[in-house]
């Protein structure tokens, strides 16, 4: 396949490459490469002694991303999760970087690539994993669940008030015959479902719930989150787009903590040094123009946190 058959739009491109830039003469890190756009506007700003390093558990993306390497000596791309960020880094003898940047969620060619299994829009194996060559598919996540597990990552990844009906109809119908396309996913979510949002396909939360039970999507957050304050230098960037509300939820939390440092009892005497604050937030969160998301629909989402580690 082409790698050009699924063509990706950069979401809040220059805002979250901005938010990123610590200096010219850096190191710096795109933990979610995808096809490139980020980094590529960011190896743009760094001078000859900048350096980058792009992260993806994609293989289509790894394969964007070598082209990459192979025409600029400034990057360097690591097939790994950004959860992994530390220990990869390490290895390349690097402990300190000036920036990471994260545009969390799917692409749009994982979307738009029926062979992927992340939408139900196109029919296609349901897989749904970000790297297919390892971990649980989504198929086998549903087959082998129990009723109890189905309904609590509906519930808490999908937001979805209807998940213990959900939850039953999917057990109840692989007792019958295997789940293994992201239509008959589909449809059985959208028969459980009584009550439909306008302008939404009833089975869009379930979806995405799956997704990220399957790729461990906040677990990996919440780890890269806290290694992000050992990684970065003082004066360091960390710029977060977030598309879902929980992962949204988690970034703003995190920043809140390293700014308010450590909780104690009120009226101990300390400097905000003793205090263990680490970070302060950089401006408002920032969202798309209403002419991005006319461009791209999957910008609607979308939310721009920027923190800075302090000295």
């Amino acid at each position: 396949m082409n790698l050009d058959d699924f063509k990706h739009t950069t979401v809040l491109l220059e805002p979250t490459v901005d938010g990123c830039l610590a200096g010219e003469n850096g190191v710096y890190v795109d933990g979610t490469f995808g096809r490139g756009g980020h980094s590529r506007l960011l190896l743009s700003k760094l001078s000859a002694q900048g350096r980058l390093i792009g992260f993806d558990k994609d293989p289509q993306a790894i394969a964007t991303g070598e082209q990459l390497a192979a025409e600029d000596p400034r990057f360097t791309i690591v097939k790994a999760s950004f959860a992994d960020m530390k220990t990869e880094l390490a290895r390349l003898g690097i402990d300190k970087v000036n920036g990471i940047l994260l545009d969390l969620g799917v692409s749009s060619p994982q979307l738009d690539d029926a062979s992927r299994g992340f939408s139900f829009l196109r029919d296609g194996p349901l897989d749904m994993r970000m790297d297919p060559t390892s971990g649980v598919s989504a198929a086998d996540w549903v087959a082998h669940s129990d009723e109890k597990e189905i309904a609590r990552v509906l519930k808490e990844y999908g937001e979805e008030r209807f998940a213990k009906r959900m939850a039953r109809a999917l057990i109840k119908a692989r007792s019958e015959q295997e789940i293994t396309t992201t239509h008959q996913l589909a449809e059985l979510i959208k028969a459980a479902n009584p009550a439909w949002e306008k302008h939404k396909h009833p089975a869009t939360r379930a979806f995405q719930a799956i997704r990220i039970a399957v790729n461990n999507e906040l677990g990996d957050l919440e780890q890269v989150l806290a290694d992000s304050v050992d990684l970065l230098a003082a004066g360091g960037r960390l710029s977060v787009i977030s598309f879902h509300s929980l992962e949204d939820r988690m970034v703003k939390r995190f920043i809140r903590r390293q700014e308010k440092g450590r909780e104690l009892p009120p009226g101990i005497p300390l400097t905000d040094d003793q205090l263990g604050r680490t970070m302060k937030r950089i401006g408002k969160a920032i969202m798309p123009t209403s002419e991005e998301v006319e461009v791209n629909s999957r910008a609607r989402s979308a939310v721009l946190r920027i923190a800075e580690r302090l000295p």
